[in-house]
Order: structure tokens, then sequence, then C-alpha cells
């Protein structure tokens, strides 16, 4: 499945509903949360703070596709292409200015 694909998906869903997409801002204040609960995650997994025994375990995917899903949600709402953008990032990483920036194997 391309990021077109996710998009496309995405905006199906979204689109059954009288305002398929909340403004920008309250979209960005959803990653955020999104975003909050991912880092909660990887802190109890990583970090300092562990979950208490009773905490069930968090699923570390799940959290990774609420931020996806937002940011789908963001560049639909923007009419952003992410497979473009997507692409001409890679090409930055692969072609372009981080070509050699970091230490390969």
């Amino acid at each position: 499945m391309t990021l077109r694909d996710i998009q496309k998906q995405v905006d199906e869903w979204a689109s059954q509903f009288k305002l398929p997409y909340w403004q920008p801002l309250e979209i960005l204040a959803r990653l955020v949360e999104e975003t909050g609960e991912l880092a909660r995650e990887l802190n109890h997994r990583f970090g300092a703070k562990k979950k208490k025994e009773t905490e069930p375990k968090g699923d570390l995917g799940d959290e990774i596709t609420d931020v996806m899903f937002t940011l789908c949600c963001l560049a639909n709402r923007e009419g952003i292409d992410l497979q473009a953008e997507w692409d001409k990032m890679m090409g930055k990483k692969l072609y372009g200015r981080d070509n050699q920036r970091f230490e390969r194997k």
C-alpha cells in the first residue's frame, strides 16, 4: 500500500461525515495528543518511567498508526500529496544533501 493509497483510505472514511476534517490547528492539537501517547509508551518501554504492574502493556504500533492517521487527515485537508512529498524527501536523503551525512556500515 502506498502513501497515496493510505491517504485515499483515510479520505474515504472521513468523507462520510458532514465535516470530514477539522481545522488545521484542531488537527495539530490531536497530533500533539497522539504524539504524547506515543511518547508515553516509548518512555514506559525504554525510559525511566516504567508502567505500574497493574497497567496493561501498550501497543506501540497502535500509537504510531494513530500519529500517521492524524498526519494523513492534515495532509488531506490541505491537499498535500504525501507520496509526492515522501519521494521528494527521500531524494534528498538518497541523492542530495544527506547522502554522505552519516557514517555508513
